[in-house]
């Protein structure tokens, strides 16, 4: 936060200030010194590999000498001027706006030079400039001194403004990418080490940046890194990933913290391997020092397969039944079996609904009926995942007929529909880039609206606009259309996000060409992005986190698992019932929840099952199962369950409470797992659950009146909630809660009131 700047004279505080500067810089030969070595060579010649050696860095005087975009600005961004907290948020700071991360140069320069009176830069008297005066807090400044007077940064900007704030020539050479040296390192813990930063240009020279850059941790606790590049490992052992950020340019240094100690060799190699994921998770985890934790036990892994693959729990039935079976291939049958049950359909579709349901207030609820069918539909089919995205993206028609359309009626502009689809099915966040540079990734403003350009022809006949709706619309391809750059007013073109520009033919339908390109073997994203959703929903964390947000600067915990899954995702037609398997069949997906030793730390690398909360629709159904009742949804005939309500606005108390989405949410939507206060009371005090838990017709009622003794009563109660027998000290506390004769109703709905309310019952083990 900066102090109102003084539009026509200087302040009392501000000239005394300068007088004071002036006394204190008034060292020209010194100054011209600094900046001598500031625009020359950055390293000296014993440093630099020969520049004639293959691959070599040959560093080169700047033939500019001190520019603005080349220098000038990277400065801005290091020293957070132009952050979002700062000046470059939307309205700027105190008058003086730049743009976010410097991705407009004409405005920041204009901003910088030729506003504020001249005062910000004064080539006149450069040590009287505010950008310098104000960066070193020789005035007041709310952003605080972001260097000193003495350092070479202030020396740099000197030099700048004492030449007339040159801007780089047109002719220049560009800037190609950046990079940083090393791009990975494994350190022990507590130990540090520098990193430098390369620019290389277009005419093949290369330029040390390292003080012009600014760099990020994605993970401070594992690897945090200070303002000059000098990363510093943490106590805990893992991974990080190291952000280098100069000029809209990125980098990333990979950095690995094993644990200390060491692992024989042979030990990794005697693990079990029932495919490929085995195989790249030892992988992982020798790297890092870690083992993985024992196998779980059949009941755990009974429960958790039929949680995990079609969102339900097995009845006493099933478990008794697969506990008996004694063959050795009896858990691969077993998602044999779940995978062509009926409640798969249902329970993935009700996932993807979080991410494609639309707001009924906006299209209507027979749109929103008609969406979910085809997502059922969808699922219950196996659909090819391809072809899943294909009907989407092209869908044409009614949106009361074909349930695809209504994702077009939701999001009726091309930059809404753009954005989603990118996120949705490509795992790119280009929303950022609507309006300024991505932050933390290469997407501009240009990828942003080449993409979304895709839509620009898309068509719509009937309906009403929201809020009112209620209307059959009819989607198609409009003969002519086109999508203005939301910066400079220009027609886009349509361009993938390889920015590879694309020109359409008249015959030629745009989203066609984009699905074409979106499903193609050559594009990085599509089976990837995919591949990590269903291994997150499997598993109880992605391999990229968040799910769709794959980048560069947030990479896969297992970047060679992650490619493998793509791979065989798509070399399999892309089924997702294959991915499913492949992934329930690893010996990963059955290791126990339980940490060892050597992976206790361990948050991100698989070493051990990761414990994850039913979602809201999977508890309400496994809530009603164990007491043998049935909810009554609006719009849905009696008896359905909750993974089957096709809209949010059937009401449920419970469902809300545990994270099911907002109606007026927008979607994408993803839900957090996360326990909350509200949810621990509502199991232990909500009105409805004690009224199922007392119903003559539940099943502790049931159980109650009927000539079962009370050890069997507490056995069926533990397998109906936790799929697996009570301990011996489990039974004789639960006995001891059971006396006969009248109050033995009450005590056995007790017994059900107190399981129900573990974290066994709903955590998925």
């Amino acid at each position: 936060m900066t102090v109102p700047e003084v539009n026509l004279h200087w302040s009392f505080q501000e000239t005394r200030m300068i007088r004071k500067v002036t006394q204190v810089a008034n060292c020209s030969a010194w100054i011209t010194a600094i900046c001598a070595c500031a625009v020359g060579l950055r390293v000296s010649a014993s440093e630099t590999d020969d520049a004639s050696t293959p691959g070599a860095v040959q560093e080169s005087v700047r033939p500019n000498g001190v520019t603005f975009e080349s220098d000038i600005q990277p400065l801005l961004t290091r020293f957070g001027c132009n952050a979002g907290a700062c000046h470059g948020k939307s309205r700027g700071q105190n008058g003086f706006a730049l743009s976010l991360l410097g991705f407009d140069s004409d405005f920041d320069y204009a901003a910088l030079v030729r506003e504020g009176r001249g005062r910000r830069v004064f080539p006149a008297a450069p040590d009287l400039s505010l950008i310098l005066i104000k960066a070193t807090a020789q005035v007041p400044h709310g952003g605080g001194a972001r260097f000193d007077v003495g350092s070479p940064h202030f020396a740099l900007l000197r030099a700048w403004i004492e030449a007339g704030a040159p801007r780089t020539p047109a002719d220049a050479p560009k800037l190609v990418r950046v990079l940083v040296e090393p791009s990975s390192h494994s350190l022990a813990p507590k130990e540090n080490f520098p990193l430098r930063v390369l620019a290389e240009y277009s005419d093949g020279h290369r330029r040390d940046v390292t003080d012009g850059s600014a760099f990020q941790s994605n993970d401070g606790t594992i690897a945090a890194v200070s303002r000059e590049g000098l990363v510093q490992a943490g106590p805990v052992p893992g991974e990080a990933a190291v952000m280098v950020r100069y000029m809209n340019h990125i980098a990333v240094c990979a950095v690995t913290i094993p644990l200390p100690g060491t692992v024989p060799d042979e030990v990794y190699a005697k693990l079990p391997r029932n495919n490929e994921i085995d195989q790249l998770v030892w992988q992982k985890l020798q790297l890092l020092g870690m083992l993985p934790s024992a196998s779980t036990n059949d009941e755990t892994f009974h429960r958790r397969a039929f949680l995990r693959a079609i969102g339900r729990l097995p009845t006493p039935e099933e478990t008794l039944a697969f506990l008996a079976d004694t063959s050795a291939d009896k858990r691969e049958r077993l998602i044999d079996r779940l995978l062509d049950r009926p409640e798969y359909g249902d329970f993935w579709a009700n996932k993807w609904a979080d991410l494609l349901r639309p707001n009924p207030y906006r299209v209507g609820m027979k749109a929103v009926w008609t969406l979910d069918a085809w997502l059922r539909e969808s699922f219950r089919a196996n659909k090819p995942y391809d072809q899943f995205v294909r009907e989407l993206v092209t869908a044409q028609g009614s949106t009361w007929r074909n349930g695809a359309t209504v994702i077009f009626r939701d999001r009726p502009e091309a930059v809404e529909i753009g954005a989603s689809v990118s996120q949705l099915f490509l795992g790119v966040r280009l929303e950022c880039a609507k309006c300024h540079h991505h932050p933390f990734e290469v997407w501009s403003q240009d990828d942003f609206y080449g993409f979304a350009s895709f839509f620009s022809r898309v068509g719509h006949n009937g309906g009403l606009s929201p809020p009112i709706s209620g209307g059959e619309e009819l989607i198609f391809t409009a003969a002519s259309g086109q999508l203005n750059h939301g910066r400079t007013g220009v027609a886009v073109l349509p361009k993938t996000l390889t920015g590879t520009p694309v020109t359409l033919g008249p015959d030629d339908e745009p989203r066609d060409v984009l699905v074409e390109w979106m499903t193609s073997d050559s594009n990085p994203y599509f089976a990837k992005v995919m591949a990590n959703r269903v291994w997150a929903e499997l598993m109880g964390q992605g391999l990229v986190d968040p799910v769709d947000d794959i980048r560069a600067t947030n990479p896969a915990s297992n970047g060679p698992l992650l490619d493998f899954l793509a791979d065989d995702f798509r070399k399999h037609g892309y089924d997702i019932k294959h991915l499913i398997r492949t992934i329930m069949t690893s010996h990963v997906f059955g290791l126990s929840s339980t940490p060892s030793e050597r992976n206790v730390s361990d948050i991100k690398n698989f070493s051990r099952y990761y414990r994850q909360r039913l979602r809201a629709e999977v508890l309400l159904d496994a809530v009603n199962d164990v007491l043998g009742v049935e909810e009554d949804f609006a719009a849905m005939p009696p008896g359905s369950r909750a993974t089957q309500v096709w809209t949010y606005r059937a009401s449920s108390l419970f469902l809300d409470t545990f994270g099911r989405p907002d109606a007026n949410q927008d979607p994408p939507c993803e839900r957090t797992s996360d326990s909350t206060t509200p949810q621990v009371l509502h199991l232990m005090n909500s009105p409805a659950i004690d009224s199922k838990l007392s119903n003559d017709s539940a099943r502790p009622a049931q159980l109650a009146s009927s000539d079962a003794p009370n050890q069997k009563i507490v056995e069926e109660a533990f397998l109906r909630v936790y799929g697996r027998f009570p301990t011996s000290t489990e039974t004789a506390k639960s006995l001891a809660t059971l006396p006969e004769g009248a109050a033995r109703r009450a005590n056995v709905e007790d017994l059900f009131w107190a399981l129900l309310n573990t974290p066994e019952f709903f955590f998925i083990d």
